[in-house]
């Protein structure tokens, strides 16, 4: 079973950044792809990031050259830098998790098995 916790939301203006981190815990596997899903009120629950362990990186349109996705391997521990925030990146951010080698940019949020608590990004303008 896998454990997923994020951390590192908060509230920033237009233009700043932010670092989220997501702890995974209790799988041994190599591969595994994870990523960071977010959702708005009202809105559907869609990926913003995905990588797998050989740093195979996917982003949206939306975040591409704003946000970076990246993984310690030697610490299980997950991450998502969002720079040049915009007021249209509000909302809950997921960190998720799928045993597969492979991330694919057809994935949804109901090929992912394992979710952290989600962590609160809010963006003013």
């Amino acid at each position: 079973q896998v454990q997923l916790a994020e951390s590192g939301g908060g509230s920033v203006q237009a233009g700043g950044s932010l670092r989220l981190s997501c702890a995974a815990s209790g799988y041994t596997y190599s591969s595994i792809c994870m990523g960071w899903f977010r959702q708005a009120p009202g809105k559907e629950r869609e990926w913003v990031a995905l990588i797998n362990r050989a740093w195979t990186t996917t982003y949206a349109d939306s975040v591409k050259g704003r946000f970076t996705i990246s993984i310690d391997n030697t610490k299980n521990t997950l991450f998502l830098q969002m720079n040049t925030l915009k007021p249209e990146d509000t909302a809950m951010y997921y960190c998720a998790a799928e045993r597969r080698l492979f991330c694919s940019r057809t994935m949804t949020m109901h090929d992912f098995t394992f979710w952290g608590q989600g962590t609160q990004v809010t963006v003013s303008s």
